[in-house]
């Protein structure tokens, strides 16, 4: 398949497992790498919010940043995510990334709980000094998280102004007109445009004209096909194949969270434990044993690839 896009197919985020102890497992963290490359993931996005970053040490942080990609080691293309509300540390963050070799830097608007978030102005220059870096940056617009819902010309405007602020992962409400709208600003500038929130509205995002899809690792080897066949122009099989599968992403968005993936990386021996640091409430086994129950009807990848 041919894309006008430099970035294009499926970006699943890695989750991070622990032991049951709660110490970061990088023997686990390994076979996450290799079980999302054999689901044919085009890139993999590693120390985001479904990666539990913000329950990571800054130790750990970096040394999972590097364990990360010098295991993927350019075998697909990669996203670090480097977001901090302090410039200086975000920095930093990605400067690591990028001497580590990762293909994209991705960053929320800097923020710290509901009443201390970044203005424009302050966004703005948070950008343009990682801009200054000269690596690709995706902008992640995620209000539920961040508190900070982007306007359009806004985002126009990081995106016109900077050259490395190139791609941008839209998981605000009524994400595809945003979309539409953006890339229609930005043509010709734009070298990514994704969604997330484990793509359960990839579809109608594949309609305003993403190029990619930012899912868990759950079962990216079945929204893959979905998003490759949108994009060959297979439109009535891409439907197909999303409805066939939206009920379990529906389940996995609403009930379960990023649970699900080491939940179901556990049943498939891809990682030892599905163990989440305190505070995470953990799921209620009637939940667990629903999400495995459904998924096992999918022949995921992830709940057979340690089998």
């Amino acid at each position: 398949m041919k894309s006008k896009y430099k970035y294009f197919g499926m970006w699943p985020v890695a989750p991070t497992p622990f032991h049951d102890n709660g110490e970061v497992d990088y023997d686990s963290m390994s076979n996450i790498l290799e079980c999302m490359i054999d689901q044919q993931a085009d890139g993999i996005c590693i120390l985001a919010n479904y990666s539990e970053q913000f329950l990571l040490s800054d130790d750990e942080r970096e040394k999972l940043t590097k364990h990360c990609l010098r295991k993927i080691d350019g075998r697909v293309k990669t996203i670090t995510t480097i977001s901090h509300f302090s410039t200086d540390i975000a920095l930093a963050r990605a400067n690591l990334a990028k001497s580590e070799g990762t293909d994209i830097l991705m960053s929320m608007p800097p923020f710290y709980g509901p009443n201390i978030k970044g203005n424009e102005e302050q966004i703005y220059k948070q950008f343009e000094v990682l801009n200054s870096l000269g690596i690709d940056i995706m902008y992640q617009d995620a209000p539920e998280v961040s508190g900070i819902d982007a306007s359009v010309p806004f985002l126009t405007k990081l995106i016109s102004d900077f050259e490395y602020v190139n791609c941008f992962k839209i998981e605000s409400a009524q994400p595809s007109a945003k979309i539409k709208q953006l890339i229609k600003n930005c043509d010709g500038k734009i070298q990514g445009p994704m969604d997330g929130l484990e793509s359960i509205s990839v579809l109608s995002n594949l309609y305003a004209g993403i190029s990619g899809s930012m899912s868990s690792a759950l079962l990216p080897d079945k929204i893959r096909p979905v998003v490759m066949d949108f994009l060959d122009g297979k439109i009535d099989s891409a439907v197909e194949k999303y409805n066939n599968i939206l009920p379990l992403i529906n389940f996995e968005h609403k009930q379960c969270g990023f649970q699900a993936t080491k939940i179901a990386m556990k049943e498939g021996g891809v990682i030892k434990s599905a163990f989440c640091r305190h505070p995470i409430k953990i799921l209620d086994d009637h939940t667990k044993n629903l999400l495995i129950s459904i998924a096992k009807k999918y022949d995921l990848v992830s709940m057979n690839w340690g089998k």
